[in-house]
């Protein structure tokens, strides 16, 4: 099969990429706006991009109207934001803190999800959450440069909280304590539980 992307719609290019490019690492990305109102929202277009300086990225797309996702909003208005990582024990709430509330309703209340405070930044992190980065905001780029339909927000990593039980008795990640769910095509996911090592040359 040969695909012509230049001949899909962007519901088609969507599609096919998403379904493609597997499993994506999701970001549950908590804000607040400037009047206090706390949001979490997940994303899959999601990435480490440098390590120095310690910096994310996440794709966040416009609404279908057009307009700004609140997420949008509060990260350009405060410059602040969390990224939490999801577990499989938390896949149910990720999914239903991804409903569509009206502006200034906090899906940390609406889907009864736990929340803490973070150290350096006002929003709120996920409790339970097996690691949570605060988050300066370095740059939010729109995309494409013309007819924008997302933005690609730079956050650069101030400090990570990371739950001691996913520690080996090292004190390194086990990736299997961890136990992370990943974005696949269409309703599917999928966990880090299979493992397979190989050495590099």
């Amino acid at each position: 099969m040969l695909i012509d992307f230049s001949s899909l719609s962007p519901l088609e290019a969507y599609r096919w990429l998403a379904s493609t490019v597997t499993p994506r690492p999701i970001a549950w990305v908590s804000s607040q706006s400037p009047q206090g109102h706390n949001n979490l929202a997940p994303f899959s277009f999601f990435q480490v991009i440098s390590d120095e300086p310690p910096t994310l990225m996440v794709n966040v797309n416009n609404r279908a109207d057009g307009g700004l996702k609140d997420t949008l909003q509060n990260i350009q208005a405060t410059g602040e934001l969390v990224i939490q990582l999801v577990s499989f024990a938390q896949a149910e709430a990720m999914n239903a803190s991804s409903v569509v509330l009206p502006l200034g309703v906090s899906e940390f209340e609406q889907c009864g999800i736990a929340s803490q405070p973070s150290t350096r930044v006002r929003p709120l992190r996920v409790a339970g959450a097996p690691v949570a980065f605060e988050c300066r905001v370095v740059e939010v780029q729109p995309y494409p440069r013309t007819q924008p339909n997302c933005h690609l927000i730079f956050a650069e990593v101030l400090l990570a909280h990371v739950d001691d039980a996913v520690l080996t008795e090292q004190g390194r990640i086990d990736p299997q304590r961890l136990d992370l769910i990943g974005r696949l095509g269409g309703s599917h996911y999928c966990r880090t539980q299979e493992l397979l090592s190989l050495q590099r040359p």
